[in-house]
């Protein structure tokens, strides 16, 4: 991890710890490392949310590249898979997405995306921040300064991209969409129309301020409620950037990216199109997921918790579905990041395919009470590694034996030790986190 780099790229509050100077910086070092650099003149692609700073950040990356001789392209208002896929189709040199994803308004991010569609690898990350940090020096451009060039096309050739991916006609099916006030606001609603379903949609009037504002998959409650109140067949929530996407049955019960893992898992595999036999999850993924895949007679993966350990992980070794929790699902064969307009088709494809309600296919996925306390520690391997602490901990999960799990991991922000215990009830989960924290307090690790 760089210094301003994180896993989901340069985040923080918009002209704060993410100023207007560093997206120019930024602009200036792509456009002469993918141009100049290499004898050429670069093309980049620009995508942003609906955060009010946006334009401010699109306006300065776009100076920047410019000044560096660069064509920056822009799609304007965009989800981030929509830049992933069309940095990738259109051979664009590398692409740009603004976005801080579910974060309030008043935070921004730049993520940077490479020509295959992927994140942007970590030593190109740090010569960024070399330069941004001053460095390096790069010279500007004089006689052939580059231009801004509006892509807009660039957004309604993704859209047809993911009206193709559909097998199956939406007529007749009343499905809610919850846009989160965010990038998928124009689009989600367009691609559902097209492919001839009753469309309702929530939280799609962005007006800079409002992006994930008690609304979208962070707050999946209105999308139930709306679901239940409209007699919907099924519902879909995205986040700012529409990256992820959680849904919601005829009930209103929540289909999470477990869920989605599953249902489309096992289609995938009654297909004959599950690569190993195997889906791909983060540690955090619910016990109950991991016993009904066991039951169908399907393996997993366990990553380190981000979508970036998953998507390696599927790359690797050719894996088709894997995803988190959260609602970040990545169907390798379509894309190399989640999207959550994607997902949404997909779960529709297996609810069409097998003509069952959404209820019904996610039945087999019980989740586990889930207890999980921080514990704020002096040194994080210290009290990971303390051979009591170790010890608590396998006598949990030689308790649990079949019937649960215990997970203790490091926070990779703060100084906390994550302690996890998943059980057939609440008070078991309680009880066995308690044991834990117990001994990694008797044993003088906690922070004052």
């Amino acid at each position: 991890m760089g210094k301003y780099f994180g896993t989901d790229g340069f985040r923080g509050e918009a002209n704060k710890n993410l100023t207007y100077d560093h997206a120019v910086k930024i602009g200036r070092f792509l456009g002469w490392y993918y141009g100049a650099n290499k004898g050429k003149k670069a093309k980049v692609v620009i995508g942003k949310d609906t955060r009010r700073s946006s334009y401010m950040f699109e306006y300065a990356l776009c100076t920047g590249l410019m000044a560096s001789g660069a064509d920056a392209y822009i799609m304007h208002v965009t989800t981030t898979p929509s830049v992933s896929y069309i940095t990738r189709v259109d051979d664009f040199d590398c692409g740009i997405m603004i976005t801080a994803s579910h974060n309030p308004y008043y935070d921004n991010g730049i993520k940077i995306i490479n020509s295959d569609g992927e994140k942007m690898d970590e030593e190109t990350i740090l010569k960024i921040e070399d330069y941004i940090d001053g460095k390096t020096e790069i010279p500007a451009a004089t006689r052939d300064i580059g231009r801004t060039v509006d892509y807009v096309e660039g957004r309604n050739r993704y859209m047809g991209y993911l009206i193709s991916m559909s097998k199956y006609s939406f007529r007749g099916i009343k499905i809610g969409l919850d846009c989160a006030n965010g990038a998928s606001w124009m689009i989600a609603k367009s691609v559902f129309d097209a492919l001839g379903a009753d469309t309702y949609v929530i939280n799609n009037q962005p007006d800079g301020y409002n992006v994930n504002k008690d609304c979208g998959s962070t707050h999946i409650e209105h999308l139930q409620k709306y679901v239940v109140d409209n007699k919907l067949n099924v519902g879909f929530a995205f986040d700012g950037d529409a990256d992820r996407c959680l849904g919601v049955d005829e009930k209103g019960n929540v289909i999470t990216g477990d869920h989605t893992i599953y249902i489309c898992g096992l289609y995938m595999k009654e297909q004959g199109k599950l690569n190993g036999n195997k889906v791909v999850t983060t540690v955090m993924s619910n016990f109950g997921l991991y016993k009904a895949l066991d039951k169908v007679g399907i393996e997993y993966e366990k990553t380190k918790v981000g979508d970036k350990y998953v998507y390696e992980n599927m790359k690797t070794n050719d894996y088709r579905i894997g995803g988190e929790q959260s609602g970040h699902t990545i169907f390798l064969e379509n894309a190399t990041t989640g999207d959550g307009i994607l997902t949404a088709i997909k779960l529709m494809e297996v609810m069409l395919a097998k003509e069952k309600p959404m209820s019904e296919l996610a039945a087999p996925v019980v989740f586990y009470p889930q207890v999980l306390k921080n514990v704020r520690v002096k040194s994080k391997p210290e009290a990971q590694n303390d051979p009591d602490v170790k010890a608590a901990v396998q006598k949990v999960a030689d308790a649990l034996g079949d019937t649960g799990r215990i997970l203790v991991r490091e926070s990779g922000t703060e100084p906390l030790i994550r302690v996890m215990v998943e059980a057939g009830d609440h008070d078991t989960c309680e009880k066995y986190v308690d044991s834990v924290v117990e001994v990694i307090k008797a044993k003088g690790h906690v922070a004052e």
